[in-house]
């Protein structure tokens, strides 16, 4: 698998760039690499589904097939669906963001596809250089400010002459292809070419203060109590770093903190303790420039926006093989998973593992890894939609617990001895449970509580087979910089490696946090979620 990941910075607003960009039929009038453009069908060019078909300028046929698009977060994903290239399941997403208070765009453009053995660095640049490079290229030559003698000597129409897309209040319709209001061919190499030093420059970046898009926890209480809101954030201090989220990470702690369980927030304030995002400014203290995407998993809260300033040595630097809903959804979850198997339990090859939750965003990843590292895995779930979930992670055996007494069914698959480790984010409705499987100097990890509060538990209890119990807190293994660091390479080694393979259960808009956590509450969730600002 190859990831081809190309930004910019276009010095024009994002509503200009977008009326271009999101016209799905309109590349031929913009991308020097494209002779012509029509929606097969007659569909709208923004309709879910709809494919374009294509030719390049040196006359290869292509289509594509439109898979999503948000005007709220001016992004859309594509796919080729039929290719003379062999660029075997290729999907790509673009996404706008503004910077200096909308005077300038951020423009991000990647894609995955699978290249023939021995073509990986050829198709890469044909990909990253020949489309996404010149695709920068014209769209900046067309919309930045430039002399008026510069744009006649590169060929290229003036801004005004480029129809822009269809908006949403727009007629829908093909508009025929003009190749007189487009970049021609070899001029969009030599602005490719110049695009690519360009970007060794870094973006422009905001001044002041900015206004952020929150969702607020008005009082502790139910879902309810999260409403929209909008705060400032301030330029960031020198050891600060200013983001612009792409997405957040959502976590059972967060229904934790609404309730007031843990006091991670004082209302009114921001839940959320793991994003991902653009630096937009500042980071310098932590070795980040503008433009570098990076994520992170710490407190204080306050993840529930659409910008934050926050501490720059609490970021982590995203590799350019982890895309950003990847890391939104690992983060927490696989930061957790690694210290409790490789930490708070250095779980060994051979031992017995018992997983709560085995289908949940931390169960799920917890099996993966267990299995990985040699252990025995059994996990419990609450339906049989889950139950194929954690035997297609690895589970070995996978217990209902709706249906049947997992206690009974973890002594009879260990003839009676116990596992060696219990792993329990469930809490009050499991943990005694917990207790009485565990093995002769076994060991239960209560990291969570899904349920509720475990209550009181007399220690002498737990003597008859010399159990050891732990209550770990995610802060204390995540608090100092090379905590933080070594945990996550070591995760996102995990991720290359195909050990974890994190699933994405659903996407929230970020102002739907409220039905979010309704339905993290519920029981239901599969995988992680996640919230999109």
């Amino acid at each position: 698998m190859v990831h081809i990941r190309r930004s910019t910075v276009i010095h024009a607003p994002i509503d200009r760039v977008w009326a271009i960009l999101r016209d799905f039929n309109g590349h031929d009038r913009w991308h020097p690499a494209v002779a012509d453009s029509e929606i097969e069908g007659g569909l709208e060019t923004d309709m879910i589904g709809a494919t374009r078909s294509f030719h390049l300028a040196g006359g290869e046929h292509l289509r594509e097939q439109l898979l999503a698009l948000s005007d709220s977060d001016y992004s859309f994903s594509y796919c080729l669906v039929e290719t003379p290239i062999p660029l075997d399941g290729y999907v790509a997403h673009l996404r706008l963001m503004p910077v200096t208070d909308g005077d300038a765009t951020y423009w991000d453009w990647q894609s995955r596809f699978v290249p023939p053995p021995g073509r990986e660095r050829e198709l890469a640049e044909l990909v990253g250089d020949g489309v996404y490079e010149a695709g920068f290229a014209a769209i900046r030559t067309l919309l930045e400010p430039a002399p008026a003698a510069s744009r006649q000597a590169a060929g290229v129409a003036p801004a005004s002459a480029v129809r822009p897309g269809p908006t949403r209040e727009s007629v829908p319709g093909r508009t025929p292809s003009r190749h007189d209001e487009r970049t021609s061919a070899a001029s969009g190499r030599e602005a490719a070419a110049q695009a690519t030093a360009a970007l060794s420059s870094p973006p422009t970046v905001m001044s002041g203060s900015v206004t952020a898009t929150t969702m607020v926890l008005e009082r502790f209480g139910g879902p309810e109590c999260l409403q929209p809101g909008s705060n400032d954030v301030p330029a960031p201090a020198t050891h600060e770093a200013r983001i612009r989220h792409t997405a957040i990470g959502l976590n059972y702690i967060d229904v934790y903190s609404r309730e007031g369980r843990l006091r991670l927030v004082e209302p009114p304030g921001v839940l959320g303790l793991e994003a991902v995002g653009v630096v937009v400014d500042g980071g310098e203290s932590a070795g980040l420039r503008p433009g570098e995407r990076v994520g992170y998993a710490t407190l204080p809260a306050g993840a529930y926006c659409t910008v934050r300033t926050m501490p720059a040595d609490r970021l982590v630097r995203l590799p350019d093989d982890i895309a950003d809903e990847t890391a939104a959804a690992v983060l927490v979850k696989g930061l957790t998973a690694e210290f409790l198997l490789h930490r708070v339990h250095r779980l060994q090859a051979g031992e017995t593992v018992l997983v709560h939750a085995a289908a949940g965003g931390v169960g799920s990843l917890l099996v993966q890894w267990a299995k990985a590292l040699g252990a025995r895995v059994f996990g419990t779930v609450g339906n049989p939609e889950k139950a194929a979930l954690a035997r297609a992670n690895g589970c070995d055996a996978v217990i209902e617990y709706r249906d049947t007494d997992f206690v009974e069914a973890v002594l009879a698959l260990t003839d009676g001895r116990g596992v060696d480790l219990v792993v329990d984010g469930v809490g009050r409705a499991s943990f005694a449970g917990s207790v009485a499987v565990c093995a002769r100097r076994g060991h239960v990890i209560s990291y969570g509580q899904a349920s509720g509060d475990i209550g009181a538990w007399n220690i002498d209890s737990l003597a008859t087979r010399s159990l050891t119990i732990s209550r770990p807190n995610f802060a204390d293994y995540t608090s100092s910089r090379s905590d933080l660091a070594n945990g996550s390479e070591r995760l996102f080694e995990a991720l290359r490696r195909g050990i974890i393979k994190p699933q994405i259960g659903r996407r929230f808009a970020l102002s739907e946090a409220a039905e979010a956590h309704r339905w993290l509450e519920g029981r239901d969730s599969v995988g992680a979620n996640l919230l999109i600002p």
